[in-house]
């Protein structure tokens, strides 16, 4: 469970993150936000998710505060204006198949099998860090993604990001050694009520 330690320990500092630029159309360049930002959020998603965790850019033990959910967060948006008219189950099946390296129809139900996820724990040539924390992070920051930027969450995803927080939620309880667990897995909660909703 070392990759809890690692993967926790380390905060995120605000200057790390870049600002994107954009022209305005009298030629001047202005900030365009980056990241979670609830200046720029929509309404709904203020509403739904106040709670403080989930609009953190250093808080790992929320959506968009690791790596790996900032990344998420940011290729959903370049995807959506590459993609206008496209639906955002797209974005969300690019995204599994390309961090998890399977096809779409591999992220199941079986996924969340108990013993399956405990025996990939203790399994040292499996890297859970890659397919099950980063794969399911993915999902959960590209969800959430269109929640902070349209207020809402697509029906068709809504299963995918599902699947997300329940294994997320098994792997943080396998982690009996962890220190965070129990607020990782009460922000999961917080995740699982608005996906409800949203």
């Amino acid at each position: 469970m070392g990759f809890f330690e690692n993967l926790f320990g380390k905060k995120k500092n605000n200057s790390e993150n870049p600002q994107n630029k954009k022209d305005t159309s009298d030629g001047q360049i202005e900030d365009e936000p980056y990241g979670i930002d609830e200046d720029n959020a929509h309404a709904r998603a203020l509403e739904l998710i106040p709670e403080e965790f989930f609009w953190s850019c250093i808080d790992e033990l929320g959506p968009f505060g690791s790596d790996e959910g900032d990344m998420a967060l940011s290729e959903f948006r370049d995807w959506k204006k590459e993609n206008p008219r496209k639906k955002t189950y797209e974005c969300l099946k690019w995204t599994i198949e390309g961090v998890s390296e399977k096809g779409i129809s591999d992220y199941n139900e079986k996924i969340l099998d108990r013993a399956l996820i405990q025996s990939q724990l203790d399994d040292d040539n499996f890297d859970d860090s890659q397919y099950i924390y980063t794969v399911d992070i993915s999902v959960i920051a590209t969800g959430f993604g269109q929640l902070v930027d349209e207020g809402k969450i697509d029906e068709k995803n809504k299963p995918l990001i599902q699947l997300a927080i329940d294994r997320q939620k098994i792997w943080a309880e396998l982690a009996t050694n962890w220190e965070h667990r129990t607020e990782y897995i009460g922000n999961l909660n917080v995740l699982d009520r608005a996906l409800k909703v949203a």
